[in-house]
């Protein structure tokens, strides 16, 4: 079995206020006589579900094409957090075992609006839990909210603490259905060099045994 964790993209997709939303072109068309269909494509990258490159935040930082892959994919586990927002503590996830976790997935509240629906709040993970989490050797960190911050941020401490842990953040993971558990996660970037983000597909498969 496989849970395809990824938003679909399409001109309906919500985008951050303000961004670039996404706009698919027709360049040649079949209907119209053409020996292929061909399209492209207008669109920020911090679009559906996505990896945030260190560079987002950071002049100096790693580029998508640059990213770490082997956090990319390997063992995961996937929890639900109650809070429906405001900062994670490392009390929120004192429910579970998070000994020798590497890739940690976090659902919320936001999995279960409608697909297309952009959240007013969400949680997300605070100094505390992200400085435990990097004590304990984590490398990927993902959300199924649209960002590591709050919404109206602007000094964005979650990014900046992932970032100087090297730990690896994907945003806006579609995890309605999922049940929580240990998985194989694999979510690629495109090796897109000098882009602050990327598109991932990603996905989870049941371990063996």
């Amino acid at each position: 079995m496989i849970y395809d964790i990824t938003r679909p993209v399409h001109e309906n997709t919500a985008v951050w206020p303000g961004d670039q939303p996404f706009r698919l072109r027709p360049t040649l068309r079949m209907a119209d006589g053409a020996v292929v269909n061909l399209t492209s494509v207008e669109s920020t990258l911090h679009l559906g579900t996505h990896m945030d490159a260190w560079f987002h935040c950071n002049d100096e930082g790693a580029t998508a094409a640059d990213m770490p892959l082997a956090a990319c994919l390997g063992p995961a586990r996937l929890v639900t957090v109650p809070r429906r927002d405001g900062p994670l503590a490392p009390a929120d996830l004192a429910h579970v075992s998070l000994a020798g976790v590497k890739r940690l997935l976090l659902r919320s509240r936001v999995s279960e609006l409608a697909e297309e629906q952009w959240p007013e709040t969400w949680p997300w993970p605070g100094e505390a839990l992200i400085e435990q989490l990097a004590n304990r050797g984590l490398r990927l960190l993902g959300l199924d909210s649209p960002s590591v911050d709050a919404g109206d941020s602007e000094t964005l401490p979650g990014h900046h603490a992932l970032r100087r842990h090297d730990i690896v953040t994907l945003e806006s993971l579609w995890l309605h259905g999922v049940p929580d558990g240990d998985y194989e996660l694999v979510a690629l970037p495109l090796r897109l060099e000098g882009a602050c983000a990327s598109p991932v597909r990603a996905i989870l498969r049941p371990l063996p045994g």
